[in-house]
């Protein structure tokens, strides 16, 4: 690539998303250092089954989503996107060594709710200012980045992880404790961004009422939550990896790895979605996700579930940036906030769902219900996504 496509190809890119960028891969390495160690925290080492670990994350997952909806309202009405952000950084950053102390898997509840409260807080506002960073032409290259970041920071948190696991043999609580660095790296990183002010008039403006979305609005959520009825936790994938007999530092290897491809897959994904439309590339990530899922339902092979993972990060570096984009593209300038995090809440409301029936499925009816559950719903969202967008 020369140096004039370079340039071209990060046209209308501002430092302040750079800086968002760093933010969510410092944020992500905290969160991402233990992931891929926690369903085997709490199964092996709390002891506890495939239904709580659906319920702990599920709520988790759940949380984050949901509180973005109140706090993309909160950030419309005052227009402190920065200072809520932060706000949801520290808590976040704060909670994880807590995950450490806990000797039941209630209590490990209580605490990533903490973790995804914080999460959830600060989300809705950081994607307004990655939205207002840049012009409406290069808003995919934005969000595209900023995943870069974020899918970037799930690449090396379990790299991380396994250092300090394996080469330094700390033990995994300890792991918790150390999460907390990162975790206030991304705190001091968001401190760096400026924030444009928004102008009075639109502030007074702003109102509460849902109706002020647009129908396009209300139809890309209905679409998005027939399809998360089906994406549920990530740890049953993480456990089925583990299930097939992948050791514990393999299974977290293979997690990283299908970060680094979501990583890799985010910019060109938001890029090609400001040349050939969202639609178009957030229908590939939807078929991506069926198939994969499919997969895992039908093989124990370990080569395989390898290059399904590496499939599965395709599908979430397009879903996460694209699926934003569409959002802000569908929504009036003084409600980006607002509208990002009502879109998010409905992405929550429908992982707890799936992560609550999958750890039915899981537990009643074996590994592979959970996987083609997914995938029937995968299939369904892509049709409604072909009929009604």
């Amino acid at each position: 690539m020369t140096k004039i496509s370079i340039k071209k190809y990060f046209s209308g890119v501002t430092k302040d998303t750079f800086f968002l960028s760093l933010v969510s891969l410092f944020a992500d390495i905290a969160t991402e250092m233990l992931y891929p160690i926690l369903p085997i925290f709490l199964t092996q080492t709390l002891k506890a089954n495939g239904s709580a670990v659906g319920l702990v994350e599920g709520i988790a997952t759940a949380t984050q989503n949901i509180v973005q909806g109140v706090s993309g309202y909160l950030s419309d009405k005052i227009q402190k996107r920065k200072a809520i952000a932060i706000a949801g950084y520290t808590v976040s950053a704060l909670a994880k060594p807590l995950i450490g102390f806990s000797t039941l898997w209630q209590q490990v509840l209580g605490v990533r709710f903490m973790d995804r409260l914080g999460t959830g807080t600060r989300s809705a506002p950081r994607d307004a200012l990655i939205a207002a960073s840049v012009d409406k032409k290069s808003r995919g290259k934005a969000f595209g980045l900023e995943a870069v970041g974020d899918n970037l920071g799930a690449f090396l948190g379990p790299l991380l992880t396994i250092f300090l696991l394996f080469s330094l043999k700390i033990q995994i609580r300890h792991i918790f404790y150390l999460a907390v660095i990162p975790g206030l790296l991304s705190v001091l990183a968001i401190t760096l961004v400026k924030e444009k002010n928004i102008s009075f008039s639109s502030k007074s403006k702003l109102e509460a009422n849902l109706h002020k979305f647009p129908k396009k609005y209300y139809l890309y959520l209905f679409v998005t939550a027939i399809f998360g009825l089906g994406v549920s936790s990530t740890s049953f994938l993480i456990l089925q990896t583990k299930s097939i007999g992948v050791s514990l530092e393999g299974t977290i290897l293979i997690y990283a790895f299908f970060n680094l491809i979501a990583a890799l897959t985010s910019y060109p994904a938001g890029f090609l979605s400001d040349k050939f439309g969202r639609k178009n590339i957030l229908l590939l990530s939807f078929v991506i996700f069926a198939l994969t899922y499919l997969g895992f339902a039908l093989t124990r092979n370990i080569l395989a579930i390898t290059i399904l993972f590496i499939f599965y990060g395709a599908f979430q570096g397009i879903f996460r940036s694209v699926g934003k984009a569409q959002v802000v593209d569908l929504i009036p300038q003084n409600l980006k906030a607002s509208g990002i995090g009502w879109y998010i809440s409905t992405v929550g409301l429908t992982s707890l769902v799936a992560s609550l029936v999958s750890g039915q499925l899981w537990d009643k009816l074996g590994h592979p219900a959970v996987f083609l559950y997914g995938a029937l719903f995968g299939t369904m969202g892509i049709i409604s996504l072909i009929f009604l967008i």
